[in-house]
């Protein structure tokens, strides 16, 4: 494979790697405390959320065996394990670093889901929501296409789609049945009174 071939393909992995773990992002955030996902099943959206978390993993993977073979990146077995190691862009690369060893931890305790705690395993889980801003910084500070009117497009699009999770999330939650009972209690008054 060619150098420019090598480079175009762990820039491309690494672009949808992103797109998809935001979209894992929004997914998880939007399905917390058990709700639906604009009126879908919940199954059919956790199903979606781990279907994608595994693409993200795979296009990860490639991306970082990619730029191990790339003589401009010249990745080391060690920057990949390490932050901060790294000879290019040491601040912005060790936080892809710690974005892949958070993703490794996530792998290896989803698959030892049954054998964990669930607030062992959620706590590590919860990690995703640090990884993300890890993943997109290390992407815009690194790429080479960062100042690409297309990447800005994509970077700007995954960081409004979790905010507007965020933001959107806290104002679908249901509200307490306390909040509820006065609203019940004027929705009866017209029926007991026609009833007089």
């Amino acid at each position: 494979m060619s150098t420019d071939a090598l480079w175009y393909l762990a820039r491309g992995s690494g672009v949808v790697s992103l797109v998809l773990l935001t979209t894992v992002v929004v997914l998880g955030i939007a399905t917390r405390r058990g709700r639906s996902f604009l009126g879908l099943p919940r199954l059919a959206v956790v199903t979606v959320h781990r279907s994608t978390a595994l693409m993200a993993v795979v296009f990860l993977v490639v991306h970082v065996t990619t730029l191990m073979f790339d003589p401009y990146a010249q990745l080391r077995v060690v920057d990949l394990v390490l932050p901060f190691t790294a000879e290019y862009r040491p601040l912005w690369t060790g936080l892809g670093t710690l974005a892949l060893d958070l993703t490794l931890a996530l792998v290896v305790t989803s698959l030892a889901r049954d054998r964990l705690p669930l607030k062992a395993w959620r706590g590590v889980h919860l990690a995703a929501y640090a990884l993300w801003p890890m993943a997109l910084l290390h992407g815009v500070f690194t790429g080479t296409d960062r100042t690409s009117l297309w990447m800005i497009a994509v970077d700007v699009a995954c960081l409004a789609a979790v905010a507007g999770a965020l933001v959107i999330h806290p104002a679908l939650q249901e509200t307490p049945a306390a909040a509820r009972r006065p609203a019940a209690r004027t929705a009866s008054r017209p029926r007991q009174e026609a009833l007089r």
